[in-house]
């Protein structure tokens, strides 16, 4: 069947899970990652329940932590 990946089409098996398509696709870091799936994001505990369907958009995405911090001169900020 024929689904959209991060943006890209692609094609995948009938009745895949989402736990089976992070393995397919081979997703760095899988315990990390957060799953969104037509615009909604997935509880973790139901990637082995959810079956992808055909024309679903599928999103891997990974949240990253940072941002600004003072100097200790009291100078501009920078990122970390």
């Amino acid at each position: 069947m024929n689904v959209v990946i991060n943006g890209e089409a692609a094609e995948v098996a009938d009745g895949i899970s989402v736990t089976k398509l992070l393995t397919d696709r081979q997703v760095k870091m899988p315990e990390t990652v957060t799953v969104e799936l037509n615009g909604d994001i997935l509880d973790r505990d139901a990637f082995d329940s959810t079956i992808v369907r055909d024309a679903d958009a599928v999103e891997f995405l990974y949240f990253m932590g940072g941002g600004w911090t003072a100097t200790n001169n009291g100078g501009p900020r920078s990122w970390d």
